[in-house]
């Protein structure tokens, strides 16, 4: 097997290689699917095994794309870094690295925080504006306070992944770029580039643009992106597949600078967390999958007009890698697990309970604001008993109750069914207190009297 700093050269399998027909028929499969989904390049590399295949469309092999929150499972290795030099432990609270946080947020942990439960808000958009700084930032996170007790239950926060940036920029004296690019990227043969970079420095040419597919012409449209520096540890890496790939296969034996119960842990589900929505656990930085015969760990990215996908099954020593330059490749990619299956690769990959039929009693009573940090969801309900869900300002249509609380909703982009959270009730008055979308626990504002 080859060590991560090696991988990227196993990648390329020359003309005439016996490999090259199972290729080509990789091949096909991802051009088929970047049509069928209007997506203009992507890139995906299996590694099963001893063997590898890589393929692209609309881009080389090595190109670049940002990769959104798969940043995080980066950042949460940069802090496993550190564990393992013994400058920090994952049961340190913030507080202890960071001064300012006050008392309420700077209780949770770094395990808490690296497996999304230590109750910090989802983000706080009006202290990334502009550049930002992390005073700022702390002190934002100290009015903003914690949404729910640390502990409590899962709530995915990309402001507690920029709170790690900043514990590793104490403990370092380095920024969250330079750590990530000296301390990882470059250990696994990475070459560092950023979506976004401290101050108005750019890399030009540095990664794809992103793209806005319309559902009814399937015409793309570029976009730019808008991350801040000062949320850049929990979304600022522009990744390759190959890149992704070599991070997967250093969870799979492979020569990199984490220990092995160091990496064991970052994939191990942590009690009480349910990431309802997103995957079936959380360790300290990698979702949890079930997969047919193995669990797979790994996380999802989606950044501005891309999304990207990282799968790894230690056990067998696989890994998937996916990026897309489309708000469509998360489509795609269910479509890519569905082909990979039935060819043979049970590729984890996060599907909701099956049989969950439609409710028979209104939502009427759930109508209301639901908050969670500066992100707001309105759900309105209109005299015949339809339901809207309304997420800053974006109108999902047609809201319906669920068995065991959940709902489905219209995908505005695509016309799709999908499932948009669930209702969490309050176990004192049975009262539904909250509501839990795209893994973020937001609670139920009450109506002024």
């Amino acid at each position: 097997m080859p060590s991560p700093s090696t991988f990227s050269q196993t990648l390329r399998v020359p003309a005439g290689d016996p490999r090259s027909a199972a290729d080509g028929r990789l091949q096909r499969l991802l051009t088929g699917l970047c049509h069928k989904h209007g997506v203009p390049a992507a890139q995906l590399v299996v590694h099963d095994g001893d063997r590898t295949s890589a393929v692209a469309v609309g881009a080389g092999v090595t190109a670049k794309f940002p990769a959104g929150s798969i940043t995080k499972a980066f950042t949460a290795a940069l802090a496993m870094l550190l564990v393992a030099d013994g400058d920090l432990s994952p049961d340190d609270p913030l507080s202890e690295h960071l001064d300012g946080l006050g008392p309420q947020v700077g209780r949770p942990t770094v395990e808490q925080v690296l497996s999304h439960t230590g109750g910090l808000p989802a983000a706080l958009g009006a202290a990334a504006d502009g550049a930002g700084s992390g005073r700022r930032y702390l002190r934002a996170c100290r009015d903003a306070g914690l949404i729910q007790p640390p502990g409590q239950g899962f709530s995915y926060s990309n402001a507690g992944y920029v709170l790690a940036g900043y514990v590793v920029e104490a403990i370092t004296g380095m920024s969250w770029w330079e750590a990530m690019d000296t301390l990882l990227l470059d250990e696994l043969g990475i070459a560092a580039a950023f979506v976004v970079e401290p101050g108005t420095r750019r890399r030009a040419g540095a990664h794809l643009s992103g793209h806005a597919v319309h559902a009814a012409t399937g015409r793309a449209r570029p976009v730019a992106q808008t991350l801040t520096p000062a949320e850049a540890a929990a979304g600022a890496l522009a990744l390759s597949a190959e890149d992704l790939a070599a991070f997967g296969l250093m969870f799979c034996g492979g020569d990199g600078p984490l220990p092995a119960d160091l990496l064991g842990l970052m994939r191990r589900p942590v009690p009480g967390a349910e990431p309802f929505g997103l995957a079936d656990g959380w360790g300290l930085g990698l979702a949890v999958y079930r997969g047919a015969d193995a669990d797979w760990a790994g996380h999802d990215g989606t950044a501005d007009g891309t999304s990207c996908h990282l799968r790894v099954d230690p056990d067998h020593g696989r890994v998937v890698a996916l990026t897309t330059n489309a708000n469509t490749g998360s489509a795609l990619w269910t479509d890519l697990v569905a082909a990979l299956r039935a060819d043979g690769l049970p590729v984890g990959d996060y599907e909701l309970p099956s049989g969950l039929g439609r409710a028979a009693g209104p939502a009427a009573d759930l109508s209301g604001r639901y908050t969670n940090g500066d992100l707001e969801y309105q759900v309105d309900v209109r005299a015949d008993g339809g339901a809207v869900l309304v997420v800053d300002g974006e109108v999902y249509p047609e809201l319906a109750m669920l068995r065991d609380g959940s709902f489905s909703v219209r995908e505005p982009g695509t016309g799709r069914r999908i499932i948009g959270g669930r209702f969490l009730t309050d176990p004192a008055t049975g009262a539904v207190s909250a509501m839990q979308a795209g893994g973020r626990v937001a609670r139920r504002r009450r109506r002024a009297s």
